[in-house]
């Protein structure tokens, strides 16, 4: 049976199981999450549906499907729905319900960890900032005014499930929901308003009747009947385990790789890595594993957390566009179709461990006289070891997992990679370097007289702003009765980026980073001798969330002081004035009618501004493949396209090798017109709009590495898996195989290298070893040339004879898709 046939007869049946209309009763023992009576092993993605658009919702979910996925899982964003007490917005981006429906129709379960507070880099942890204006408010904690809100909003959550049928005791898709986020980790931090806070919670979640069980993440202590869940990136070797016989092991965020902060490098997680962990897991009795992020998508607008990237989890499965990230998807397919083959013996036989070696081991479920599964585990990092297993030899590379759905056939090793390996390309479709084409409006810096906002103190910046936007103006004005004097402005700060103006000229600027909190700006000043002006502008790159006592965190300017020749005048108590945000934010001059409420000017056409919106107009990329905006030549600000902001962006920001963090932005095909989008960018510092262009993003090289020691697909194990060990007729089919899958739309157009033999190097860097077959070539393109998927087995048949007896062959071909 063809591969594509079997998932979508398997798409089917699980389409049926799902989406049907009758009630489900979902429960759970000591061995997994049980679904009508049946015990269930479940893979599960974290794919969040603000960090994405409902146009792409539904391939994201037909991919996590393809990918061997049973479940979907997002957080729920609070200060998303309700931006201001009882103002609740559900529509677009936000829509949870349209979100939940398209998972159902696509014949999957849903999880939802409504939280509320969430983390997830995501601004102030995903509580509304409004929660910090109640009096008497400490999140998090037997607090009365924050349970009263909490309940408040996870009833109106629930009950919008419940209206809409949506959990699985009404004949809807969701089998999970969590309450809290990690709590474990500050629970001491709250002494004793920690533990009755965090027994409320449970009673409050399942006192909410939704049939379905609740987990608690990162809470050793969960109280019946929550699960406690473990997060993490090993978490079959750190996870202490169920915290009560009766409940199973549940892994609700297992890393594909880690957020990323401006300044620092991507953290690469390798496909190997993953699925040792993930087996070993359900080698140890795991039942659910949740991978955190399977797409991880884009920080829009302002809603990233602290230094947080706009690019959210874009080494996942999925990549921030949507496009496979490979070998990563498919590897983890492979490790799940492999899995999957053991689910008889696993769910109902009997569990063993057994030491095959210093640090080898083997897992083994035992039913009938007919089913057995085994995992067959190597924690040397170093070494390839041969272990001995029912009397038969395996070899187990270097940390590494074997899974024998029948205890004597290697279907899976862990650190085996087979699936292809794709590249990702740039093509640039508009270069918007004409500078006709661009205008500017500089930003008012305004003086203590523009201001209505009066103190004399040093504000708190998020208290003052209350989140409606990123950027706080401090100002204040004073005498000089010197002149030709030399003077230091000294700024200390605990908010992200500062930016100061003497007398409307711009002086100096210093940023923090995620690790560094506190900037210092000292710099010389030239002052009038009179009345002097001074503006500093605040700015957060995004709202703290995670941490105890969130509601207490400050940031903003905490001292400034002018030092000069005769004295030193220390301002932090004196008469400020203040102005929330920025004029063009609050005109709005990133939308079609707000952009008309100011005087643009020609690009270039009056002395450069720190603090500029640049305005432009360009047209939608032909064809369906993702867009991307290329900043690398601007500094740090935010873009809006036709009025919706594509997020923050700090090129300038750069990692220890010297580069920018992030330069490309995606913009989604349903953000875009055919023609004529209104692009406006606020640039803070000494950006280059003229090196803007916009971008094409998509897969136009496909590889694969495959040697003769490699195991052969997993899908040829079905109507195999009950043949004897050494019947090598039977098991004729079974032979390692490099795969190569085009995107649709494109086809193999070129081979640019295929050695069959033992290349040297791998799918980034390759030649042609020792022992090559002169037919490579000519074969690989006979099978391959013209054809969007094609299959070539590790086999010397297939290359007409054996280039070199007794040397282990590999093949390696790199393809171009057109």
């Amino acid at each position: 049976m063809g591969s594509w046939l079997f998932l979508f007869i398997v798409g089917l049946f699980l389409a049926a199981s799902v989406s049907g209309v009758g009630s489900r009763n979902v429960t759970y023992d000591g061995r997994s999450l049980i679904i009508d009576g049946q015990h269930k092993i479940l893979f599960s993605g974290s794919i969040h549906y603000p960090r994405s658009t409902p146009q792409m919702w539904p391939s994201l979910i037909a991919k996590a499907k393809a990918g061997g996925l049973d479940v979907i899982e997002t957080l729920v964003f609070w200060n998303l729905h309700e931006p201001q007490p009882e103002q609740f917005d559900f529509s677009g981006q936000r829509d949870i319900v349209r979100f939940i429906k398209e998972i159902q129709a696509q014949g999957l379960y849903a999880c939802i960890r409504i939280g509320p507070f969430i983390q997830g880099e995501w601004s102030y942890g995903g509580l509304p900032f409004w929660l910090h204006d109640i009096p008497g408010i400490v999140y998090r904690s037997d607090n009365e005014p924050f349970k009263y809100q909490m309940k408040k909003f996870v009833s109106k959550i629930v009950n919008m499930m419940k209206a809409e049928k949506l959990y699985a005791s009404q004949g809807g898709p969701i089998i999970l929901s969590q309450i809290e986020n990690e709590y474990g980790m500050v629970e001491a931090a709250f002494r004793d308003k920690g533990p009755p806070y965090i027994r409320w919670a449970a009673e409050m979640a399942v006192g909410l009747q939704t049939g379905v069980p609740w987990v608690m993440c990162k809470q050793n202590n969960a109280p019946d009947p929550v699960i406690n869940a473990c997060n993490g990136r090993r978490c079959g070797e750190t996870f202490p385990g169920p915290n009560s016989p009766n409940k199973p092991a549940i892994w609700t965020e297992n890393w594909t790789s880690f957020y990323q902060v401006y300044g620092d490098e991507p953290d690469i997680r390798s496909a190997e890595d993953i699925a040792f962990h993930v087996a070993l897991f359900i080698a140890k009795k795991g039942s659910y594993v949740n991978y955190y992020m399977y797409h991880g998508g884009t920080n829009f607008g302002r809603t990233a957390a602290a230094y947080v990237l706009t690019s959210y989890y874009d080494q996942a499965p999925l990549d921030e566009y949507g496009l496979f990230r490979q070998p990563k998807w498919g590897h983890l397919k492979e490790l799940h179709a492999a899995i999957k083959l053991c689910l008889n013996p696993m769910l109902s036989g009997e569990y063993t461990t057994m030491a095959l070696g210093k640090s080898q081991e083997a897992f083994v479920y035992r039913g009938n006289s007919v089913d057995c599964a085994a995992f067959l585990v190597n924690n040397d990092t170093r070494k390839t070891v041969v272990v001995t297993f029912q009397d038969s030899l395996y070899e187990l590379p270097p940390k590494s997992i074997s899974i024998l759905p029948d205890c004597k056939t290697v279907a899976f090793n862990t650190a085996k990679v087979s699936t292809q390996y794709n590249t990702r390309a740039v093509e640039t479709s508009k270069k918007l370097d004409s500078i006709v084409k661009w205008e500017e409006y500089k930003e008012t810096i305004p003086t203590f007289e523009d201001t209505s906002l009066r103190a004399n103190m040093l504000l708190e910046h998020m208290n003052t702003t209350k989140d409606n936007s990123d950027y706080l103006w401090y100002t204040f004005r004073f005498q000089n009765d010197f002149s030709d004097a030399e003077y230091v402005l000294n700024v200390t700060s605990s908010a992200h980026v500062l930016h100061a103006f003497v007398n409307g000229s711009f002086v100096g600027s210093t940023h923090g980073s995620f690790k560094t909190k506190t900037p210092i700006l000292e710099t010389k000043i030239t002052l009038n001798k009179g009345t002097n002006y001074i503006s500093l502008l605040s700015g957060m790159v995004g709202l703290p969330d995670s941490g105890a006592y969130l509601e207490r965190r400050v940031a903003g300017i905490n001292t400034v002081r002018v030092k000069g020749e005769h004295e030193i005048k220390d301002f932090t108590r004196y008469s400020w004035g203040y102005q929330v945000g920025l004029l063009g934010e609050k005109l709005q001059v990133y939308t079609d009618s707000g952009s008309n409420k100011v005087q643009w000017n020609t690009y270039g056409s009056s002395t450069h501004q720190r603090l500029t919106w640049y305005r432009t107009l360009f047209d939608a990329p032909a064809g369906k493949d993702p867009v991307t905006l290329n900043l690398e030549s601007m500094g740090k600000g935010e873009a809006w396209i036709n009025g919706q902001s594509i997020g923050r962006y700090w090129v300038s920001f750069l990692t220890p090798k010297g580069i920018p963090s992030q330069t490309r932005y995606n913009v989604p095909r349903s953000f875009l017109k055919r023609t004529d989008n209104l692009l406006v960018i606020l640039e803070e510092e000494n950006g280059y709009p003229l090196g803007i262009s916009i971008d094409t993003i998509s897969i136009t090289k496909v590889c694969g590495h495959v040697s003769e020691s490699h195991l052969p697909p997993v899908i040829s194990w079905q109507g195999q898996n009950k043949t004897e060990h050494n019947n090598s007729k039977k098991h004729h089919g079974r032979r390692p195989k490099v795969q190569l899958q085009c995107p649709p739309g494109r086809n193999i157009s070129r081979i640019l290298f295929a050695s069959y033999g033992n290349p040297t190097g791998d799918c980034e860097n390759y030649a042609i070893g020792s022992c090559h077959s002169f037919t490579s070539l000519p074969t690989i393109e006979e099978a391959c040339m013209g054809k969007r998927i094609c299959t070539i087995p590790v086999w010397s048949k297939k290359f007409g004879n054996d280039p070199c007896p007794g040397i282990p062959k590999t093949l390696l071909v790199d393809a171009q898709c057109t």
